[in-house]
């Protein structure tokens, strides 16, 4: 028996996954944007990339500085 699916399967395995996604419920993208803004603004004051880090320390991101020192 071959380890790859056959074309019939593959096609049962298309109209499964087309089903799925016509049972999702869908809104309309005005909404859908309306929706990202509103959580954006709600969840403003927590975005790093808003606000910062308390300290330079707390910033996983930072530039890793090298020093060198000549004895």
């Amino acid at each position: 028996m071959e380890s790859t699916p056959s074309v019939v399967q593959q096609q049962r395995m298309e109209v499964d996954q087309l089903r799925r996604e016509a049972t999702m419920k869908r809104i309309p993208v005005s909404q859908a944007v309306e929706d990202i803004k509103r959580y954006a603004m709600d969840h403003m004051m927590q975005d790093h990339l808003i606000v910062g880090f308390a300290s330079e320390k707390a910033n996983p991101f930072r530039e890793k500085t090298w020093s060198c020192e000549v004895l």
